[in-house]
């Protein structure tokens, strides 16, 4: 079933809020998630042992370079979905799971520094994809956008975007207290009180569209060549 990755080459690109906002819709739409978590802060690995996590989800954060093809592909034949939360960074674990994804979701905040990390991996996919031999489809999420306001930061990075001709989600992650409370308390958006968070239904609203338009974009090729190639090689 779908691997969809989340990557950026720079830390705080909202890697890790985008990937469990995707998970948590998922399961609640009755679909089983695998969660790879390799990010060196295990942020999600926490989260797993907070309350209210579903039964849906499960989480491995036990991950190596030369392991984590292997697992992916293990979890792919087992789960609905397969996501995995990469390390902000540029390294072989990175390079491994991209080369096996079927899509590959790039989160770039409003500033030149996401702009460049973002570019980064976004060159490493076209490096892989002469490896592999196949497209790795990919998209660019905007992330902590502003509601009501478009910065001249993010302007500039939706104007640069736009002239590379990269595909980018229409919706943005808005900042909601809401994403980052389920790091707090654990569970999904389903689980919090609107007693206790401002604008919920809002943050609901758009971490639904969000995961529409990926899991719109994550079809699985009938044929995976990756899959047949990693096999071949095993």
């Amino acid at each position: 079933m779908p691997v969809i990755s989340f990557a950026n080459a720079k830390g705080g690109a909202g890697k890790t809020t985008a990937a469990l906002l995707l998970a948590t819709e998922v399961a609640e739409r009755g679909k089983s998630v695998t969660i790879f978590d390799a990010d060196p802060q295990k942020w999600i690995s926490r989260w797993c042992e907070l309350p209210n996590r579903s039964s849906r989800i499960s989480v491995i954060s036990e991950i190596s370079p030369a392991s984590i093809t292997e697992q992916i592909t293990d979890a792919a034949a087992t789960s609905d979905y397969v996501i995995v939360d990469l390390e902000g960074t540029e390294n072989l674990v990175v390079a491994n799971a991209l080369s096996v994804s079927d899509l590959v979701v790039v989160p770039i905040q409003g500033s030149s520094m996401d702009a460049r990390g973002g570019a980064k991996i976004l060159t490493l996919i076209g490096k892989l994809e002469k490896i592999v031999r196949h497209e790795i489809r990919h998209c660019v999420v905007l992330t902590r956008t502003n509601a009501a306001v478009t910065t001249r930061a993010m302007k500039a990075v939706q104007d640069f975007l736009a002239v590379q001709g990269i595909d980018v989600l229409s919706t943005p992650i808005v900042e909601r207290a809401a994403y980052r409370d389920l790091f707090e308390f654990g569970g999904g958006l389903g689980d919090q009180s609107p007693k206790q968070i401002t604008n919920l239904d809002k943050a609901k609203e758009n971490a639904e569209m969000f995961a529409a338009e990926v899991l719109e974009r994550a079809i699985v090729v009938p044929q995976r060549r990756w899959y047949h190639l990693f096999k071949k090689a095993s």
